[in-house]
């Protein structure tokens, strides 16, 4: 059972790092199907688990952001703006996951991340050059990835009421954020998918601090399992991070369209289940 748990860890962390989800999504259905059909897992009840999937998604983030902050793809100053909005966020749905009846929430949700990925086929270029002249140098970001420079621009109001809703949907289902956050940089703001990938997991470092402290506080982390986990996840962020760096923009994005697709299709079959 415990190498199980590490190797769900490595999995969850490992795609979660590779296109800036956290790894939530690949955690929590894996535990909950253990939970329903293994008597091992008879322990991990559904608030439990998604105060495991945030707690390791400490150190998936942890793991990943060190790497991708070495090779400087880590937009920090965006990073914060939006933590700012996701922090309160995050709080906010840690104390709502109590009291929320999830099944309706997954249906929905569920289309809206089919929605999303369907709308990383829109081509941002031509938007993203022509906010190159316009965008204020005080919220103009670039960077070089490789021999390419890319530049984008933020605003804040519209940053920070988005990221609050990202962060409360973090705190109440265990997702991490990143599964909206990543679609959002990339198509509202201009992101490039490297940036946008590594600025969601530094994002989620801090998020899931904040909403693991409060299911902490709840009970809600069977500390005799939870070394596993991590194990696994610090392996899992390493590695996922490694290998999004020698992959180009283009093939991140169609992982993320296929994983934001999966995701969907495993939250539609939940929410009719």
């Amino acid at each position: 059972m415990f190498l199980i748990c590490i190797i769900i860890g490595i999995m969850a962390a490992f795609i979660g790092s590779l296109v800036g989800l956290g790894g939530g999504i690949i955690l929590v259905p894996s535990l909950l199907f253990l939970y329903q059909f293994s008597d091992l897992f008879s322990w991990a009840e559904p608030q439990m688990i998604v105060g495991i999937s945030l707690l390791t998604m400490v150190f998936t983030a942890l793991s990943s952001t060190i790497s991708y902050w070495k090779s400087g793809r880590v937009d920090y100053k965006t990073g914060i703006i939006f933590l700012f909005g996701s922090i309160p966020g995050s709080i906010l749905g840690s104390w709502l996951n109590q009291f929320v009846d999830s099944d309706n929430f997954s249906l929905y949700f569920g289309f809206i991340m089919i929605f999303i990925s369907m709308l990383l086929f829109i081509d941002r270029s031509k938007h993203v050059k022509a906010s190159e002249t316009s965008a204020s140098s005080k919220n103009r970001r670039t960077f070089q990835i490789g021999e390419e420079t890319y530049h984008y621009s933020i605003s804040v109001p519209p940053a920070l009421a988005i990221s609050f809703g990202v962060g409360m949907l973090s705190g109440m289902f265990g997702i991490g954020g990143g599964a909206i956050m990543v679609p959002v940089m990339i198509l509202l703001f201009g992101f490039p998918v490297h940036i946008a990938v590594a600025t969601s997991m530094f994002m989620i470092f801090f998020i899931s601090i904040f909403s693991s402290l409060t299911h902490i506080f709840l009970g809600h982390i069977p500390w005799s399992f939870i070394l596993f986990f991590i194990i696994g996840a610090f392996i899992g962020g390493t590695l996922g991070a490694k290998v999004n760096q020698l992959l180009t923009g283009k093939v991140l994005k169609w992982i993320l369209r296929i994983v934001l697709i999966g995701v969907g299709l495993r939250l539609i079959i939940d929410g009719f289940m």
